[in-house]
């Protein structure tokens, strides 16, 4: 039995992941969080061989999730399942530790595949995500600029693209307005940008919202 914790802060959307993964009769749900410091608490109370996480989370994202896991040596293996375009986040959530990448947006049943997948000890990705690396390959391309931010500095993008103001950033992310600021300035420096504005239209640009 592949004993899986899921991880995403909409209940309406675990509620989903954990009806299709009940069609497996090899799979079960063994837990459900829906920040960094539950899944944490979970991970620590329920085995699992396969956690299923979003990137976007309160306060601390996903990409801290894999960072953590990373550094303890922990063998659980990660499926992200995330709205957020393969083309933009695939490849680095995979440099960041996790074996499987899948949009929200995807064929539910492919769900199942990824999940059994990696708990074998594979990695998992779609063809459209096979196909882009393989392009890469043969044809390596120019990291685009917004590859070098760091897991803070994109999630600062993001909400900024989403037209949230810092202070309400700060509390979201559990941090002071300072350091949200500080952040914004090497968004900034990082991006070749001078606003809000032009941040918010390099994201939608970039296809990262």
């Amino acid at each position: 039995m592949i004993k899986v914790v899921l991880c995403d802060d909409h209940a309406m959307v675990r509620r989903g992941i954990r009806d299709t993964l009940s069609e497996a009769v090899d799979i079960q749900v063994v837990g459900e969080a829906g920040n960094y410091s539950e899944v944490r608490e979970v991970l620590r109370n329920c085995p699992c061989d396969v956690l299923v996480l979003d990137i976007n989370l309160p306060g601390r994202g996903g990409l801290d999730v894999l960072a953590s896991l990373r550094e303890t040596g922990s063998p659980i293996r990660v499926l992200i399942v995330s709205m957020f375009a393969e083309d933009q986040f695939a490849i680095r959530c995979l440099r960041a530790g996790a074996q499987g990448y899948l949009n929200k947006a995807g064929d539910p049943t492919e769900l199942i595949l990824a999940v059994r997948t990696i708990a074998q000890g594979r990695k998992y990705v779609t063809a459209a995500v096979s196909e882009m690396l393989i392009e890469n390959l043969s044809d390596p391309t120019p990291e685009s600029l917004h590859a070098s931010l760091s897991e803070r500095e994109l999630q600062t993008l993001l909400k900024i693209a989403s037209g949230k103001k810092l202070s309400d950033i700060a509390q979201e992310l559990m941090l002071s307005p300072k350091t949200v600021s500080v952040y914004r300035s090497r968004l900034l420096e990082k991006l070749k940008l001078s606003n809000n504005a032009e941040l918010t239209v390099y994201a939608i640009r970039n296809e990262l919202v």
